[in-house]
């Protein structure tokens, strides 16, 4: 019996939750929406999700709308165009969500310009409790005088005045 022929019935057992026919869709076609995903992935968004991605959420959605009888396939030559149209809408569907939410590639800087930003200013709580240590260790080893101009600089009085 050839391909063709014997699509109607593969497309039934896919319908009725064969796992078997899913298996087998999965091998025969997962190569081929990767592939037509990666020939379109731009670069940029490269980094953010690959062709798995998109594969996993076109099967997935194929797999759905098969069960619910939404599709009425006559030949494997239309489950290919269907596939590559569902992959190529999905990854669309992809890069305008990720625009959408700002998270937009094209305006992410990357180098060590976009990891200058990342340094907060303010010390750590460790680094406070490290401070406040030492001025109490050197407000220690100070003589009272010494420890009277200190507390003079600290009110911000300039020389003059507190001569």
């Amino acid at each position: 019996m050839s391909e063709a022929a014997a699509f109607p019935d593969f497309l039934k057992r896919i319908r009725a939750g064969d796992s078997q026919a899913a298996e087998e869709l999965v091998r025969k076609y997962e190569s081929l929406i990767r592939r037509q995903v990666r020939l379109n992935l731009d670069s940029r968004l490269n980094r953010i999700f690959d062709s798995m991605d998109v594969c996993q959420s076109v099967l997935k959605s194929f797999f759905v709308r098969t069960a619910a009888g939404q599709y009425d396939l006559d030949d494997p030559k239309e489950l290919v165009r269907l596939l590559v149209s569902m992959a190529q809408n999905k990854l669309a569907s992809a890069a305008r969500n990720e625009h959408r939410k700002k998270r937009d590639q094209r305006r992410t800087a990357s180098g060590d310009d976009a990891l200058a930003g990342l340094a907060v200013a303010t010390p750590s709580p460790s680094q406070v409790v490290e401070a406040r240590d030492l001025l109490a260790e050197t407000r220690r080893r100070l003589t009272p005088e010494e420890r009277l101009l200190a507390d003079f600089r600290g009110q911000e009085l300039e020389w003059q005045e507190i001569a």
